[in-house]
């Protein structure tokens, strides 16, 4: 056995070596899109992130942070975390699997084991560890700065570590692994609460090894007490700590009048106090009394009853409690006590980490998210109350509406269940006012029509009822509901109607097409069978979808896949086929576990415990709409790992195969899978079966890898940090810009907070800008960037105050902004009969005065003639009827500084929807990646508006621009660019494209100028206004030179219209310039575009009309006018059409199935082809 245990420790390390220099090789350098800037800034300065907080994570991150040499290295130490991590969960799944393996095939009173047996053994670990290693969900996650690395890690050492305990459970002490396991539940219960899930595996471990004989029955009930004990650590410990730590509060702060937190500290130390204790108690055993009372305040004090909001259950768990400690228990058992105590202590330790936030949050750091600086908004933040509820088990459906109660004077006010009393922090009205809570409202919701709700509602989004509709083909069922009642709850007369609601089987429809399948098994697949590309799908035939590489299972699904256009399919690196050989191999060894032995089916039954339970019951809870933001199968991480434990096994299962079909054409019993006493023929037979096995388990990762690697090596790439850095370089020193999402904050964010890069500018997001925690940030002073003047005072704003502002009665006369909005702060004249917030006067304007503006620098000498004497600002038309509070606040900042007198430069990122732009879109002209606001009102030139401020914007644009180290790429090899960056990139390219345009445009408007009034001018104009042409078109050509030097096409695709217009502008400034090279170079963007485009053409014809219906529109109108469009304009640019046109109808391209409509537009010499 020595021997085995040095081989099982050496390959277990040799696993981590490779996975940690497969990650280290591919690690991205900087931080990467979504939530890993936001991650990284975190782990810098400890500052507070999104909703529920990861304080582990932030601890340890900034462990790591300290190894970085300077700023610009601290993203890739945070990275390095998580890859060093992932390695370590690499490391975990060998010995796992191996640990597995050898329980089947060994019998537990072996002194050694044989060489096939090790191989077997070693196999499996080597051909599960490397396929999770290489595995394109796992590696994703193990290269970024993100919790899920972190997450995965706690997963595997829970797990492993049950199954330390599994070898060592009749040893003495062997209860320290089962308390060690409770403390990594605490622990990761602050960095992700996945990690909960494994309790029902582990529970099963425990029953099957501690029970003599354990059937269905006994299965069934561990299981139930597995749920209980995840029920009572995520719905008691987790919010019943904050709960009772709320109560102490309280007393100390309103009743003592002691300081914030003083309460929440008290309770912490009375707690933590009272468990040692009861430690101490159950270790001395001298007097059960104390023993009983010690353990019964330990466990109230935790908060681990403190389920739900009311107090029945809590005290009918207490009493329970009390019964049986006092009544019913004749004889403590000291060991069982121990273990829960010590268990429920370290789990407490583990989750006082959160007293990290508030610490930092009291700091009011930089990026303090919800502000949880007590206990009270603490509990709003773990809980996760600003993103909403959604029906699990019972409840609304997406044609629900709100019940409204009429009182006899006959106002309707929305009806509400209220639930708890919530507290706030009082808004001081001075430095001197004490520390205290008020009663800021209740927990309620809003009662729904009731006739509409059902079991297990999937459907519940109003928002999303097409795209239900169109995962199910949904007709529904009629129903009548009642919309209003009278104080009775009588239904009121009149509000009666006819809505459709989803009939049960269309519900469970939508969940196994979406929720399971395209959620879940599309994911599964992608790991194990292989991946279509890397763009998001939403149930296209053309994105995302899983694929084997085996055409008879794809082109049924998705149409001829060899006919696929070279950016969806080969030519994508996300183009990942694995022949489903890692699959085959998971059932192989699904089917070798489930029937080795009894202890295989229980072995079984533990790891598809896991596997459901990271996998399919996450589907259940999360309960997803349609339309996701992005991909989300790195919250099943979990679920993969499992099932790389029988894609490891598929390697035994294979051996035993081979030796169970030799064996039995020699008419022989094959040796015992357990036993290692073999013949000299069948240890042959066995040695050859299992090299075979091994053989083939080595294979099917290596084939992985030469697949996945190309997707996942992100070396080189500086995409999210460079592109965030231009949004900040397009903004003037002291500036505002408004953002909205992720992807256009978040990079922001960390550019300033770690790398320290433009700190004078303050990053305003939109859709934070609805919080009262966020609004008084904008308050303060940050870096170098002032403090942002405004109106509105906390007291306007605070608990949730003005959250939406109605149009009801509006008031048509057009009223100065400021006016507007100190009419809507004004507590006596803002509320109607209804009670709800009235914005009275939506038609505005803000007054311009010249002379600051141009003092300012808000516009140029040059430009003072077109300044306006005021911006109109009209809302009367926006969509909602009304203005949200980030409305009200944005429109307040713009007004203050105008009032100011133009102090700061307020900005819009222009990767916002214009809903937010509040009809200021005649008033802001692009200066790079933001749109400025200032007094010109923009204007039209040959269709075109001229909205760039072009001399800002080419300066940006040339001196000051990063390009992610696209520029560095000689090939599409040397770099990997996901659909995120490619659409940043898309949207960069636009960019620069407007820039062009715009300059190009004035320069042919100073032409017509000139040309027309020459007569008038003496020569020094003309000579002046010439001059002003060819630095127009020159700069024209500069910036699209740039853009395809530095964002070449073959690093990202042009994207629709974007190549075509390139070729345009080209094409014109080659007219103009007289320069044949730019004429050319039109040409040949135009030639390159059809070629790719014809590959789309093709693929097109070849699907049936079931897969045609499901293209995105994009698609369609590539189809339907896009490619047409391409092949007149290469005509017209001058290019050899009619050798064109041969050549793509001799290849298939079927012009009078695509084109028929448009063939009047084309040229005549097309139209002959035709």
């Amino acid at each position: 056995m020595k021997q085995y245990r040095i081989l099982n420790n050496s390959l277990g390390w040799l696993m981590f070596v490779i996975a940690a220099v497969t990650y280290l090789l591919t690690l991205e350098p900087t931080a990467s899109y979504w939530d890993c800037p936001e991650f990284i800034s975190q782990g810098y300065k400890l500052e507070i992130g999104h909703p529920p907080g990861n304080p582990i994570f932030m601890l340890a991150a900034r462990f790591f942070v300290n190894f970085a040499p300077d700023a610009q290295h601290v993203a890739i130490a945070v990275n390095t975390m998580s890859a060093l991590l992932s390695a370590g969960t690499i490391l975990l799944l060998f010995w796992t699997i191996t640990h597995l393996v050898k329980r089947l095939i060994v019998n537990d009173d072996a002194t050694k084991v044989s060489l096939t047996q090790m191989l077997a053994i070693f196999g499996s670990g080597v051909c599960g560890a490397l396929v999770y290693t290489w595995s394109d969900t796992f590696w994703f996650s193990a290269v970024e700065g993100e919790v899920y690395a972190f997450s995965s890690f706690c997963t595997a050492l829970v797990f492993w570590l049950i199954l330390k305990w599994e070898n060592r459970a009749d040893q003495p002490h062997s209860d320290r692994y089962l308390v060690l396991i409770a403390y990594v539940i605490g622990i990761s219960i602050a960095v992700h609460l996945l990690n909960l899930l494994c309790i029902p595996a582990i529970v099963l471990v425990f029953y099957y090894k501690k029970f003599k004989n354990p059937d269905g029955k006994g299965s069934l009930i561990a299981l139930l007490v597995s749920f209980v004990i995840v029920a009572l650590i995520l719905y008691g410990l987790v919010p019943g700590f904050i709960e009772m730590a709320q109560y102490c509060e309280l007393l100390f702060v309103n009743v003592f009048g002691m300081g914030y937190n003083s309460g929440a500290l008290a309770y912490t130390i009375i707690a933590l106090g009272m468990m040692i204790w009861a430690v101490y108690e159950l270790y001395r055993q001298r007097n059960e009394k104390l023993m009983k009372l010690s353990f019964f305040l330990a466990v109230f004090l935790s908060g681990i009853t403190f389920i739900g909001d009311g107090w029945l259950i809590p005290v009918v768990l207490l009493g329970a409690l009390l019964y049986y400690l006092f009544v019913y228990l004749k004889k403590i058992p000291v060991r069982i006590f121990n273990v829960i105590l010590l268990s429920i202590t370290v789990i407490f330790i583990g989750y006082s980490s959160y007293a990290l936030l508030l610490i930092r949050s009291s700091a009011n750091t930089p990026m303090n998210q919800n502000a949880p600086d007590n206990v009270f908004d603490l509990s709003s933040y773990l809980n996760r109350e600003q993103y909403g509820d959604r029906p699990l088990l019972y409840g609304n459906t997406f044609n629900s509406g709100i019940v409204y109660e009429v009182d006899a004077s006959g106002q309707p006010k929305a009806m509400k269940e209220e639930g708890k009393v919530l507290y706030g922090k009082s808004v001081k009205t001075s430095p001197d006012d004490p520390d205290r809570y008020e009663v800021i409202g209740h927990k309620s919701e809003y009662v729904m029509t009731p006739e509409l709700n059902m079991l297990f509602p999937r459907m519940y989004d109003g928002k999303y009822a097409g795209a239900y509709k169109d995962w199910t083909g949904m007709k529904g069922k009629p129903v009548t509901v009642t919309t209003a009642v009278d104080q009775n709850g009588n239904p009121y007369p009149g509000n009666q109607q006819t809505r459709i609601k989803p009939t049960f089987l269309e519900n469970l429809q939508f969940f196994f097409n979406y929720q399971l399948n395209h959620m879940y098994w599309r994911y599964f697949l992608w790991n194990f069978a292989g991946r279509q590309n890397d763009i998001q799908g939403n149930g296209e035939v053309t994105h995302g979808n899983w694929i084997s590489g085996i055409p008879f299972i794809d082109n049924p699904r998705l149409g001829d896949q060899s006919l696929l256009p070279e950016p969806l399919g080969k030519g994508n690196k996300g183009h990942n086929v694995f022949y489903m050989l890692p699959l085959l191999l998971g059932i192989i060894g699904i089917g070798w576990q489930s029937f080795t032995s009894k202890r295989g089916i229980e072995q079984f039954w533990v790891v598809a415990f896991l596997f459901f339970m990271t996998g399919i019951a996450i589907v259940l809870y999360l309960n997803q709409t349609p339309n996701q933001p992005r991909e989300r199968d790195y919250a099943f991480a979990g679920s993969f790992y499992a099932f790389a434990i029988w894609v490891g096994m598929g390697v035994a299962g294979i051996w035993r195969l081979i030796v169970n079909a030799v064996e039995s054409k020699k008419k022989r019993p094959a040796a015992s899978t357990v036993d290692s006493e073999e013949t000299p023929s069948q240890r042959r037979t066995g040695i050859i079966a299992v090299s075979i096995a091994c053989l083939i388990g080595l294979i099917v990762p290596l084939q992985m890898v030469s697949q996945t690697w190309d997707d996942h090596d992100r070396s080189g790439r500086y995409a999210a940090r460079d592109f965030g850095m231009n949004y900040l370089s397009s903004v003037e020193p002291n500036g505002i810009i408004f953002t909205n999402g992720d992807n256009d904050t978040f990079p922001l964010w960390y550019a300033q907070e770690v790398e320290g890069f433009r700190t004078d500018v303050r990053v305003v997001n939109l859709s934070y800008l609805t919080t009262d925690w966020y609004v008084n940030q904008m308050k303060y002073p940050t870096y170098d960037a002032a403090a942002i003047d405004m109106m509105a005072t906390p007291d306007k704003y605070a608990h949730d105050k003005r959250q939406f502002n109605y149009f009801l009665t509006p008031d048509t006369a057009k009223v100065n902004a400021l006016s507007a909005l100190k009419a809507l702060y004004s507590d006596d004249s803002n509320k109607n009969s209804w009670g709800l917030s009235e914005f009275r006067y939506p038609n505005m304007y803000i007054p311009v005065d010249k002379e600051v503006v141009v003092k300012e620098g808000r516009v140029s000498e040059d430009e003072a003639a077109a300044v306006e004497e005021y911006i109109d600002v009209n809302l009367n038309d926006v969509p909602d009827g009304g203005l949200s509070l980030s409305n009200v606040i944005s429109l307040d900042m713009i007004a203050t500084n105008a009032a100011n007198g133009w102090k700061r430069p307020i900005y819009f990122a222009m990767t916002i929807p214009d809903d937010y732009y509040l009809n200021l879109s005649p008033y802001m002209r692009s200066t790079g990646m933001a749109y400025e606001v200032g007094p010109i009102k923009n204007h039209d030139f040959d269709g075109y508006t001229i909205d760039v401020n072009t001399d800002k914007a080419y300066d940006n644009v040339v001196n000051k621009f990063r390009w992610g180290g696209i520029d560095k790429a000689k090939s599409a090899d040397d770099i990997y660019l996901d659909e995120t960056v490619r659409r940043m990139v898309t949207t960069t390219r636009s960019t620069i494209l407007r820039l062009a345009t715009s300059l190009y445009n004035e320069g042919v408007g100073a032409e017509i100028y000139l040309n027309n009034d020459s007569a008038s001018m003496d020569e020094a104009q003309r000579e002046k206004i010439h001059k002003f042409i060819v630095d127009r078109y020159t700069k024209a050509q500069n910036v699209l030179d740039l853009m395809t030097e530095k964002l070449p096409e073959y690093t990202s695709p042009y994207g629709i219209q974007i190549g075509a217009q390139v070729a345009d502008l080209y094409d014109r400034l080659g007219l103009v310039m007289d320069r044949k090279d730019d004429i050319e170079k039109a040409q040949e963007i135009l030639l390159h575009e059809i070629e790719l485009y014809t590959g789309y053409i093709l693929y097109f014809q070849s699907l049936s009309p079931a897969q045609y219906s499901t293209l995105p529109r994009d698609d369609r109108y590539i189809n339907d006018t896009y490619y047409l469009q391409l092949l007149q304009q290469y005509a017209e640019a001058g290019g050899d059409a009619e050798s064109l046109m041969k050549d793509l109808q001799a290849r298939g391209v079927n012009f009078s199935r695509y084109l028929r409509a448009a063939e009047e537009a084309l040229p005549q010499s097309i139209d002959e082809n035709l």
